[in-house]
């Protein structure tokens, strides 16, 4: 099924679909406020925004799926560091468990080290991101600034020791709170 899948950079003229594909992919979760798809609205006018991390699944010239990263920081009392926020990432339901997902996620990693980036963080379900390589963020002595379950919160080293020495609370852009 995914070999006819490819990746590719966001156009304008997906926008409008891409909106509809992450209000779907979300609307029978539970733990969401189903508000991801105004968040990528929002971060698109940010300065947080990277059109190359913005991305889209194509199945037979079908948007299918996307995901977003964005800046942000890692902050402790001394230093800050640049990472990213991989938010959200998001199949149409009757596309998804047919590793679309996994493979917006590789693609979004790949150009993310491009730029220069070495790490990033999520919100997410504690199963499905270690398969790519996510692991708790507390091992890094990296923290959200709210609160959630330990496993939900996850970091990556897109590089290798990409978050050594790194530790903090991670420091979101306005526009994730609306």
């Amino acid at each position: 099924m995914t070999t006819s899948i490819y990746i590719r950079q966001e156009k304008q003229e997906d926008r409008s679909y891409v909106f509809k594909i992450i209000e779907a992919a979300f609307k029978n979760m539970e733990y969401t406020d189903h508000q991801e798809q105004f968040l990528v609205e929002r971060l698109r006018k940010s300065q947080a925004f990277i059109p190359e991390l913005s991305l889209v699944a194509v199945l037979e010239e079908t948007v299918v799926g996307y995901i977003l990263l964005s800046k942000i920081k890692i902050k402790n009392a001394i230093t800050e560091y640049n990472s990213l926020a991989v938010a959200p990432v998001a199949v149409l339901p009757e596309y998804q468990n047919r590793g679309i997902g996994g493979l917006l996620l590789k693609a979004a990693h790949e150009r993310a080290k491009e730029l220069g980036f070495k790490s990033a963080v999520l919100l997410g379900h504690a199963v499905y991101y270690p398969k790519f390589g996510y692991k708790q963020a507390s091992t890094f002595n990296i923290k959200l600034p709210f609160e959630v379950p330990l496993e939900n919160c996850m970091a990556i080293e897109l590089v290798e020791n990409g978050l050594r020495g790194v530790t903090g609370t991670v420091q979101y852009p306005a526009e994730f709170f609306g």
